[in-house]
Formats: structure tokens, sequence, C-alpha cells
């Protein structure tokens, strides 16, 4: 990437494994871009290229590996894009299992931070997983943030049908889906 001169980040499953947080070892790598490359194979490591405009302003540390350093998106963001690409993570229940435990990495201070290059709706939905997972320490920064910004509710599980589903007042979420945490 640096050879290309390309903005970038390993993030989601990726990122969570890096911070001792994914329940299972991802079977791609992870990494966001600016824009769309195809897939790549190194061996038998298969990088997947996501694409993400707002790259630039999202919270990355360096991290050393064997073979070099590589920018991996801190907890905080980690979080918040596993909660907005619930489908290329797994789903929302193996999202809510890595929020379970990367929580206990996750800065409280940091996360509206990181949270200004994110959409309202995915912080809606990270307040509500976060306390559904038994980390709503880590949320009090997060719903002044949310109560500042959301003028809307949204559903849990975008996409999917919400007209019947009960409604989280704290974070303003359609409750439209159940997630299965397994530890």
């Amino acid at each position: 990437m640096r050879r290309l001169k390309l903005p970038y980040y390993a993030g989601l499953l990726t990122a969570a494994q890096f911070h001792g947080a994914a329940h299972q070892r991802p079977m791609e790598f992870q990494v966001f871009v600016k824009k769309p490359r195809r897939r790549i194979a190194c061996g038998s490591v298969r990088v997947k290229f996501i694409v993400r405009k707002e790259i630039a302003g999202v919270p990355v540390q360096k991290l050393n590996t064997p073979r070099g350093s590589v920018a991996v998106s801190t907890p905080e963001a980690t979080a918040i894009d596993l909660i907005g690409y619930q489908r290329q993570a797994g789903g929302l229940s193996q999202v809510a299992t890595v929020l379970a435990e990367l929580a206990e990495r996750i800065d409280s201070k940091k996360l509206p931070l990181a949270a200004a290059t994110a959409p309202v709706p995915w912080l809606q939905r990270l307040g509500y997983v976060l306390d559904q997972v038994g980390a709503a320490d880590k949320t009090e920064n997060l719903k002044k943030l949310v109560r500042a910004r959301a003028h809307e509710p949204v559903p849990l599980l975008p996409g999917a049908p919400y007209s019947k589903a009960s409604r989280n007042v704290d974070w303003k979420v359609y409750v439209n889906a159940r997630a299965e945490v397994d530890l």
C-alpha cells in the first residue's frame, strides 16, 4: 500500500483480531481503502478490500507484525466499523460477539472522536448493542452525542422489516433483530 501510495487501514474482524477480540480467526484480511480494488491472494492469505470514503479521519494505530508495521483501526473505530459493516463482519450476532470481547479495550472518552467519521445511525446501533453485551459503562459519551445528533429512530438490522418492532428510547433504535452472543 505504501508503494501504491494508497491510504488504508486493516479493519473489521482483522482489526478485532489484532486487538485480541476475534472470536474466530477471520477467513480474509479485511482492509479499508478509499476506492474499489479487487481481492488479492498473497500465498495463503486472502485480502478483501472494502471501500470507505471517509477513510482519512478514522483513528488508526500502527502495529508491528513479523513482516512490518500495519495501520489498524483503533478499538473504538473498529467497533463503529463492525456495526456499520455488519454483513462483511458476519452478521449482527457475530458483531455482538466480537463487541462483547472488544468492549474491554474501548476507551469511552475516545469513542466520540472515532464517531466523527461515522453516520449517526451507526452510532445509535453501536450504543444499543454495547448496552446489550454488558458494556453500558462505555457508552455514556456516545449517548450524549446520539441525543444531540439523532433525529429519527433507525432499525437495528438495516433492510429488515421493523414496523412491528419494539423501540429502544435511549438509542432511538427499532429492535427488529436479536443478537445472539456466542462466548
